[in-house]
Formats: C-alpha cells, structure tokens, sequence
C-alpha cells in the first residue's frame, strides 16, 4: 500500500511552520544605531536580559528532539499504510 501524500504534505506543512517561527523568533532584526552608533530603544521595548547560552541551548536540544519525533511518526504513518 502507498503512504498517502496528503497526510505526509500535511505533516511536512506543520513541520516546516514550526521550523520558521522558531527561526524567526531566533533571529531578531537589530535595530537601528544612531550617529555615534549607541542603540536607541525605549525602556518598555528592551528585554529583560541578554539570553543564557544554556537556555538557547535546551531550546535547540528540543527542537531537535521534536523534529526526530515528528520523522519516527511520519515513518511508523507510512509502515501502517502498507
């Protein structure tokens, strides 16, 4: 029996929406530098803190991880298919 390619686009779909929001989330367009080339940001708009290099690492650990997961699903998907 075929895997059933709607279900494989779907999941690749998903996949590929998380995939760029995370990205996007990743990287953070600068903002702009003034004539003595000092970041000028209101007090509301600056975070919190710099972020952990441990953090983003876990971060990366768990999408890595899901993305294996979401692999195993599509291929057990497709065993049961046939």
């Amino acid at each position: 029996m075929k895997p059933d390619p709607k279900k494989a686009a779907a999941i690749s779909a998903v996949a590929a929406c998380i995939k760029l929001e995370e990205e996007a989330a990743l990287s953070m367009e600068p903002e702009s530098l003034d004539a003595a080339g000092v970041v000028e940001t209101p007090a509301e708009e600056r975070p919190a803190a710099a972020p952990v290099v441990w953090g983003l690492s876990g971060r990366q650990q768990q999408m890595h991880m899901r993305n294996l997961m979401q692999m195993k699903a599509l291929q057990r998907a497709m065993v049961r298919q046939r």
